[in-house]
């Protein structure tokens, strides 16, 4: 009774190891040859495989073999046949002028309007072929964009970054790492570090006469400090060859950030605040000067935005009304007005050049978070976000922008040159691209693995009037790069 169950047993997987087999017929009189003599060869080599394991894998793929055989003959064929019709089409088109007048005349036609349409459909293929080339190459040869310093020492990513509007004109820093930094353009050597915060520094704005900085923080304060610095020696900018934006290829995409954090930088303090301003019950993601200087406005993960007064640090007015948390803010460079931009897809325009009066006008046309948005000299607002566009606004007209940049990455924290009124986008996608106001693309700031961010580029900042760096960014590879940008080759075939 055990041998028989055991047979049993066998025949039951013999039968479940067919029904998993390939079942193709085959078509082949010497196919019974073949395996034998594979058998034959498969007993002599050595192998752990059972042999009738190994058989059964033999067959299986001479199965596969053959199908890839009649696959090649009748692609073959098919090959053959389309060489008859195509001698046959072309011996036709050479009768037509033996043929008599009237069906001549009807295959001339025929054959006219047929060229017609090919030569049509040629010359909008290409006419639409070049004017993609075109535009890559004037993008190519538009401008040259030189990378000429990179400013290193941060030990966190770098949100936000600024240049003073007096002299000396350094460059500043806010850090996730608690730490705010100035640095000397012309050398890239840090000359203060702010240690006041006890969390993450989200930006930092200058004082428009003095040498005081604003710093926004993750600790719901912002910080209002003195500086004083000292600019070293300056030394010879290393001779870096230009490079044309759009032509630095982007080819690794390698996150070796992590690798290049510098140690401890040796350079004085400041460890205390002149101003702390404390009314906010959350996060303090950015800070800005009206114009004046005499009062600073705070936007906060509270979903408010304060008003206060520097002098006596006391709350002026708060801003409400966005339904999720603030993300920037950002004061006009002329006028009492201030634009606060928030998660719930919009920004508004606080208007405070009537004490009495603080309108508010309320700018949708995003999908996604408003990132940040910014006043130009004149009267326009751009706005950047995560849905992956920038947009142009009138403050005169504001139900729909007058320009529409769409792009392929989130825009994070966008600058608008004052003199040209060129945009700098910094995305999630480590690209800095320039486009002017109406939404026509300049440039592609150039990236690779030797040279540009190496992760999110979370700012830009113009200084137009700068002649070593005249833009600014700054991402989460804890690095700022000053760029030198050829405005006039940029804008000359606008």
């Amino acid at each position: 009774m055990p041998d028989s169950g055991s047979s049993v047993a066998a025949r039951q997987a013999k039968q479940k190891r067919k029904s998993h087999s390939l079942s193709i017929r085959r078509t082949n009189s010497t196919e019974q040859d073949r395996s034998g003599l594979q058998r034959d060869l498969l007993e002599g080599q050595d192998s752990k495989l059972p042999l009738s394991l190994r058989s059964n894998l033999l067959d299986l793929f001479s199965q596969i073999e053959r199908e890839f055989e009649n696959l090649y003959l009748e692609n073959l064929e098919l090959r053959r046949e389309i060489d008859t019709l195509n001698d046959r089409l072309a011996a036709e088109g050479q009768t037509v002028e033996g043929a008599d007048l009237a069906k001549g005349a009807l295959k001339t036609k025929a054959s006219h309007s047929t060229s017609q349409l090919s030569q049509k459909l040629k010359t909008t293929y290409k006419a639409s072929t070049s004017k993609i080339v075109s535009s890559f190459k004037a993008t190519t040869t538009r401008a040259v964009c030189q990378l000429v310093k990179e400013y290193a020492g941060h030990r966190d990513g770098i949100w936000d970054l600024g240049v003073t509007r007096t002299q000396p004109v350094v460059l500043g820093t806010a850090s996730a790492d608690h730490t705010a930094m100035l640095w000397s353009i012309e050398t890239g050597k840090c000359l203060l570090k702010y240690l006041g915060h006890q969390g993450s520094v989200n930006s930092i704005k200058f004082h428009p006469t003095e040498q005081i900085a604003l710093t926004a923080s993750g600790d719901q304060t912002a910080h209002i400090w003195k500086y004083m610095v000292q600019l070293p020696t300056p030394q010879p900018v290393a001779d870096i060859s230009q490079t044309p934006c759009e032509d630095d290829v982007d080819s690794s995409d390698k996150d070796d950030a992590d690798g290049d954090a510098e140690g401890p930088i040796d350079c004085p303090s400041v460890r205390v605040a002149t101003t702390t301003l404390r009314s906010h019950q959350g996060v303090v993601i950015a800070a800005d000067w009206l114009v004046g200087g005499k009062q600073v406005v705070t936007a906060s993960w509270d979903r408010a935005a304060n008003l206060y007064d520097v002098e006596t640090s006391e709350l002026v007015h708060s801003l409400t009304g966005h339904d999720q948390e603030l993300t920037h803010c950002c004061t006009h460079p002329n006028q009492r007005l201030v634009v606060t931009s928030s998660r719930d897809t919009t920004f508004r325009l606080w208007d405070f050049r009537d004490p009495s009066i603080h309108s508010v006008n309320v700018f949708q046309g995003h999908t996604d978070t408003v990132t940040s948005a910014v006043f130009t000299v004149g009267d326009n607002v751009v706005s950047g976000s995560d849905d992956r566009t920038v947009k142009v606004w009138d403050l005169k007209n504001m139900r729909s922008p007058i320009a529409t940049i769409r792009t392929d990455s989130a825009v994070n924290r966008i600058s608008v040159s004052v003199n040209q009124k060129i945009i700098a986008l910094p995305h999630d996608n480590r690209q800095v691209r320039l486009f002017d106001m109406s939404g026509v693309r300049l440039a592609r700031l150039p990236r690779s693995n030797r040279q540009g961010h190496r992760r999110m580029v979370c700012c830009s900042a113009w200084c137009e009037d700068n002649t070593t760096c005249n833009l600014f960014t700054c991402g989460f590879d804890r690095q700022a790069i000053g760029w030198n940008i050829n405005i006039p080759a940029l804008l000359q075939e606008k």
